[in-house]
C-alpha cells in the first residue's frame, strides 16, 4: 500500500492601461458565461483539447467531497452571508472504480473562485462573486446543511472545470478529536512552533495527538510563525495519512470497526447518501490502493482583508486531465 497523501503586476499609463481594462472586462464577461477564472482549453462536445492532445472523460469515477466546518455541534448556523461558518477543510475524493484506486485532492480555502449566492430554498442564484471557496458553504439565505453543501460542491465544480462531484459529506471540526480517540490517537512529528498556543506541541518533537490537541494541531492558522493556510494544509495532510493508515488497520482487525466508524461520524456529519452508501464508501476506502493527497499549486496574496490564493491554470488542469479523463482514441 503507497503512503497515504504556489499581482497581476504592474499597471502603466496609456496602452497598458487600455489593455488592462480591456482584459478586466474579458475576465467579467467569461464570470457570467461560467467560465471560471481562466479560460483554459478548448472543450467541445466533451472533448478537451489541452496541449494539442484530445481528451475524453474517464469511465468510472465517483467522487466523494468532504467538508470540515468551522463550527462546532450545537452552535447556531444561522449567520447572513459573508459571516459565521465556512468550510475550513475542503477535501475531494476521487475513487477510480475500474482501477480500484482512490486519489484525494486537497483544496486551498482561499482559492479565489466562483461563489454563488442562494436564496431562501436554494432554488435561485441571487448574484455570484470572485471570492474564497471556504465561502460558498456560508454563501446561502437558508440555514439547510444540505443546500450549503451543495453550493460549495457547485464552487468546487467550477473551479475543476466542470469536474462532477457526485457526493458530499461535512463535517464539524469537533468530529476531529472524536476520530483522534477512536482510533487510540494519531502519531505525528510536529511541525510548527506551538509556543502560547499549546506548550506540549514543540516542532520536531513526535506526539500522540488525542482530544483537543488533535484539534488545536489541524485548526490552528493566526498566532503561527506562519499563519498561510498552506502549512495549516500541510499538518491537515499529516493528521489524514496517520488516521486513514490507523482506520484501515482497524477495520481490517475488527469486523464491527466500520459500523463503530459511521456511528462516531454520524454524530458530526451531514451527507447525501443512504447509511448503506456510507458504508460503501467506508469499504472503498479501506479496500482501494490509496495513490496519495494532491494540492493544486498557487499564489497566495494578501487581499483586502483576508489572503487570497490564486491557483494555476496549468496546475488545475493538469490534476482535472490526470483523474477525469483519457487520451481520446483515434477513430479509425
Amino acid at each position: 500500500m503507497q503512503t497515504k497523501r504556489n499581482y497581476l503586476k504592474f499597471v502603466v499609463i496609456g496602452l497598458v492601461v487600455v489593455i488592462f481594462i480591456t482584459a478586466a472586462l474579458m475576465l467579467l464577461q467569461a464570470w457570467e458565461k461560467g467560465w471560471g477564472i481562466f479560460g483554459g482549453p478548448e472543450i467541445e462536445d466533451g472533448v478537451v483539447v489541452y496541449q494539442g492532445q484530445e481528451y475524453v472523460h474517464k469511465d468510472g469515477i465517483e467522487t466523494f467531497l468532504v467538508l470540515g466546518l468551522d463550527k462546532y455541534e450545537g452552535e447556531d448556523a444561522s449567520d447572513s452571508h459573508g459571516t459565521g461558518v465556512q468550510a475550513d477543510f475542503l477535501m475531494l475524493f476521487a475513487f477510480d472504480n475500474n482501477t480500484k484506486q482512490c486519489t484525494a485532492i486537497h483544496i486551498n480555502r482561499d482559492t479565489m473562485t466562483k461563489v454563488n449566492k442562494l436564496s431562501v430554498g436554494g432554488t435561485t442564484v441571487v448574484e455570484s462573486y470572485t471570492k474564497q471557496i471556504a465561502l460558498a458553504y456560508n454563501y446561502v439565505n437558508d440555514t439547510n446543511d444540505k443546500i450549503r453543501c451543495r453550493n460549495t460542491k457547485d464552487s468546487v465544480e467550477h473551479l475543476l472545470q466542470g469536474a462532477k462531484v457526485n457526493h458530499y459529506l461535512s463535517l464539524t471540526m469537533d468530529f476531529v478529536p472524536a476520530m483522534a480517540d477512536l482510533v487510540g490517537g494519531i502519531e505525528v512529528t510536529v511541525l510548527d512552533d506551538f509556543t502560547g498556543i499549546d506548550d506540549t506541541l514543540v516542532k520536531g518533537q513526535t506526539v500522540t495527538l488525542t482530544g483537543e490537541r488533535a484539534l488545536t494541531y489541524v485548526r490552528t492558522r493566526y498566532g503561527l510563525e506562519d499563519s498561510t493556510n498552506s502549512t495549516r494544509m500541510a499538518r491537515q495532510q499529516q493528521f489524514i495519512n496517520v488516521l486513514h493508515d490507523k482506520v484501515v488497520a482497524r477495520a481490517e482487525a475488527e469486523d464491527a470497526f466500520l459500523l463503530e466508524l459511521i456511528q462516531t461520524m454520524d454524530k458530526y456529519v451531514a451527507y447525501d447518501s443512504s447509511d448503506q452508501k456510507m458504508q460503501q464508501f467506508a469499504q472503498k476506502f479501506e479496500e482501494y490502493e490509496f495513490l496519495g493527497i494532491r494540492e493544486i499549486a498557487g499564489e497566495s496574496r494578501m487581499g483586502t482583508e483576508f489572503v487570497e490564493f490564486y491557483p494555476d491554470e496549468d496546475s488545475v488542469w493538469e490534476t482535472v486531465i490526470d483523474l477525469f479523463y483519457v487520451p481520446k482514441v483515434a477513430e479509425k
